[in-house]
């Protein structure tokens, strides 16, 4: 196992979503190279089921890629804030459903060659429905609910490919015993 120690280390933005640091480290105490790392408080996802086994998605226009994708509802942590919460929060401002009944899936790393990010994954079954209190920039999301085939032919041809949406699909197929 490589030994790596941190020579120096910057911060070199501080933004809204996540900062940006960049260290300079030597492994073995010979090589010396810089690391980039994007620092992220993290979020949680969460995978609402129907009555019916069918699954709440949301379709949301994401900047970054220019274009609608269908996704699970998520949102990023506050600093120090529990997963649950979390979790609990945007299902209700996504989606307009409660539950008493939300259980953890499991946790992802987004992108660990470069980002602290790390998703909780959570399922909310036994739903209540009303409002939904979206946020800027959520406003013209469009709720989607698939059953297992229609989700399995949506992965297939390309229409989800969100990594964390796959990940809660996964990790909840399996548990259901339908992988």
């Amino acid at each position: 196992m490589a030994q790596f120690k941190v020579l120096e280390s910057n911060t070199i933005f501080s933004g809204y979503v996540f900062d940006v640091k960049v260290d300079k480290i030597t492994y073995d105490g010979i090589n010396h190279s810089p690391r980039e790392v994007v620092i992220h408080n993290g979020g949680a996802v969460i995978l609402p089921v129907l009555q019916n086994g069918n699954i709440i998605f949301v379709k949301q226009y994401r900047y970054p890629l220019g274009k609608y994708i269908i996704e699970l509802p998520a949102g990023k942590l506050n600093k120090g804030e529990d997963p649950l919460l979390c979790a609990t929060r945007e299902l209700k401002e996504e989606t307009g459903y409660t539950t008493n009944k939300i259980y953890k899936l499991g946790s992802i790393f987004t992108t660990p060659g470069f980002c602290t990010e790390e998703l909780h994954l959570y399922a909310a079954e036994q739903l209540i429905s009303g409002d939904h209190q979206r946020e800027e920039g959520e406003r013209d999301m469009e709720l989607l609910e698939l059953n297992h085939a229609q989700i399995k032919e949506k992965i297939m041809n390309g229409e989800i490919k969100d990594a964390k949406t796959l990940s809660a699909l996964m990790y909840y197929f399996y548990q259901k015993g339908l992988l």
